[in-house]
């Protein structure tokens, strides 16, 4: 079970030396069905303690990257939410975007191209966009490096630990996303996790990350 964050307005209790807070899955308004803006993102990850955050806009990193080139009080990793015709995923530390709707080996041989990471967002929540069946066959090919273990969305915790276990039996490392549109819903879920300076030092982080995350829904417009 992952241990709940801090209420909202309460300082989350301090961290190992050379350990940081990571949310890997959030959204801003250039996802087009999302309203934070990069001051506000900046606002509230400050306030829920969060050291980094992956900006993983749908099918764009424009907002990623825009949020790089500023002094925003947070560690910025460009990530994109990439629709494939068998559901989303993710690529982490890009400096490409990478087209939507191309097939999945093809998504993940392009994130792989890049030095990224092929992370896989809400693998089981049958109410979005999600690989379900189809990633089986992306970690028997070797094409994953991340599954989501915990999604701040979804409202069903055996959801979520259908994914931790999936995770478990293919041998790969948990990631864990606030999935937030608006401003409120960041900080419902992170990784507290040993600092790393890049894709391949990230994975190994993995390995000893806390999971801290609550249910939080959408706003009530993205619902």
């Amino acid at each position: 079970m992952p241990q709940k964050p801090p209420p909202p307005g309460t300082p989350p209790a301090p961290l190992p030396a050379g350990w940081i807070r990571v949310d890997c899955h959030l959204h801003t308004v250039d996802s087009g069905d999302a309203i934070t803006t990069l001051d506000e993102l900046a606002d509230r990850a400050r306030a829920a303690g969060l050291d980094a955050v992956c900006i993983t806009d749908h099918n764009v990193i424009s907002a990623a990257l825009a949020a790089r080139g500023r002094d925003l009080g947070v560690r910025v990793i460009t990530g994109e939410e990439i629709r494939t015709p068998d559901g989303d995923v993710i690529g982490l530390f890009l400096t490409e975007r990478i087209p939507y709707v191309l097939p999945l080996a093809e998504v993940a041989q392009r994130i792989r191209a890049q030095g990224g990471l092929v992370y896989v967002p809400h693998p089981f929540d049958p109410g979005r966009s999600s690989l379900g069946g189809a990633l089986a066959g992306l970690c028997e090919a070797g094409m994953a490096d991340v599954i989501e273990v915990f999604n701040a969305k979804i409202a069903d915790p055996a959801r979520n630990q259908r994914a931790a276990v999936a995770a478990a039996g293919a041998g790969l490392p948990g990631g864990v996303g606030s999935d937030a549109h608006d401003p409120d819903g960041i900080g419902a879920a992170y990784l507290e996790m040993p600092d790393f300076d890049g894709p391949a030092s990230f994975v190994r982080a993995l390995a000893s990350a806390r999971v801290i995350g609550e249910y939080r829904d959408h706003a009530p417009r993205y619902r």
